[in-house]
């Protein structure tokens, strides 16, 4: 009895299962995320069926705000047959960290912005050495008689 090769998909067939378009799949191969099996002898790239995994975790992983680098960088723990998952909440914990800044910076813009629109019906005679005056702070305003000097 034969035995029979795994199934091997064209790239069209991961693009059509995966919904990952074919540009970034050879994107992601010319990272070496991912790997083709083979190529037919019309020079067409298949696949076996554990592309779909891997697409689908570097998709997930993408949304959890890793990078592409960090992605291959768990890719490459789990290809030498190491289980990624420290490494992994590693990462996931400084992004958290990350988002907690960046929390912290748009509330203090939004708390900016709230003052300068808080300060738009007080806003007075318009002068000619100003866009706006909301935004042209009299702090951050050149003093011209400075420049005449």
């Amino acid at each position: 009895m034969l035995t029979q090769d795994k199934k091997l998909l064209l790239i069209g067939q991961v693009t059509d299962i995966s919904g990952i378009p074919i540009r970034t799949i050879r994107y992601y191969e010319s990272l070496g995320l991912i790997k083709s099996s083979r190529r037919t002898e019309g020079g067409f790239r298949q696949f076996s069926l554990d592309v779909l995994t891997r697409l689908a975790f570097i998709k997930r992983a993408q949304n959890l705000g890793l990078s592409l680098e960090e992605i291959g960088n768990i890719l490459q723990v789990y290809d030498q047959g190491q289980a990624p998952c420290g490494e992994i909440k590693e990462k996931l914990e400084d992004k958290v960290l990350q988002i907690d800044q960046q929390i912290d910076q748009l509330l203090t813009l939004r708390s900016e912005i709230e003052g300068l629109l808080s300060g738009w019906k007080n806003m007075g005679d318009h002068h000619e050495d100003t866009i706006c005056p909301i935004i042209q702070n009299t702090s951050h305003t050149i003093d011209k008689n400075l420049c005449n000097r």
